[in-house]
């Protein structure tokens, strides 16, 4: 099925099926059934199967589906079967965090370099990364290929940030810059507003 046929929905349950499916391999579980996934995900086993269904199916009736081999092909439908370079632009707290994330590695999600307009001397390095000044940002994309920006910047600087990486080349942003980009429509957008994910548990708090 083509991609624009997929649900956003269907999209954002995949990662947390690789999620199970990589704990249920640590487990030592080679195969499982679409009600034993559903019991721990708390998904129904229709949806479950609905979803895997427009990708292929993956399943045998009767014997469920093969671990290993579901990780493999969600991970092919998600591009993690190919390594993919990022960088951070905003080496404060947040961009350090997430540079300092190990496990993105293991996604084959490389996180290259950080980014900042006034680099902390006393702390140049995150994991063994480089903080470049802002200024050597065209140079580095001339030489190294980017897919990946994640913005961990003000918002006041974030669409001209995002602006010149798109125009030296990168299509991908992960923004967590609490300000919508503006970007052509060509280029690929997940936003991330911390604050309005805090909001959404406070209101079920409160209701």
């Amino acid at each position: 099925m083509a991609a624009d046929h997929i649900s956003q929905a269907v999209i954002r349950r995949l990662p947390r099926y690789m999620r199970f499916l990589t704990e249920l391999k640590e487990e030592g579980v080679e195969r499982i059934s679409s009600r034993e996934l559903s019991d721990r995900m708390q998904v129904t086993a229709s949806q479950i199967r609905q979803d895997l269904n427009q990708f292929g199916g993956f399943g045998q009736q009767g014997y469920g589906y093969n671990v290993s081999k579901l990780i493999e092909e969600i991970g092919h439908i998600l591009g993690l079967d190919r390594p993919h370079n990022l960088i951070v632009v905003g080496a404060g707290n947040l961009g350090r965090a997430l540079a300092g994330y190990g496990n993105f590695a293991k996604r084959g999600l490389n996180i290259r370099a950080l980014f900042d307009i006034a680099p902390d001397q006393s702390r140049p390095e995150v994991r063994g990364l480089k903080v470049y000044e802002m200024k050597t940002l065209p140079e580095y994309l001339k030489n190294n290929p980017v897919d990946v920006a994640i913005l961990t910047i003000p918002k006041e600087n974030a669409r001209a940030v995002a602006e010149l990486l798109y125009s030296l080349g990168v299509k991908a942003f992960w923004n967590f810059a609490h300000v919508d980009l503006g970007l052509p429509p060509d280029a690929l957008v997940e936003n991330v507003h911390l604050s309005e994910s805090l909001m959404q548990l406070t209101y079920y708090m409160n209701h």
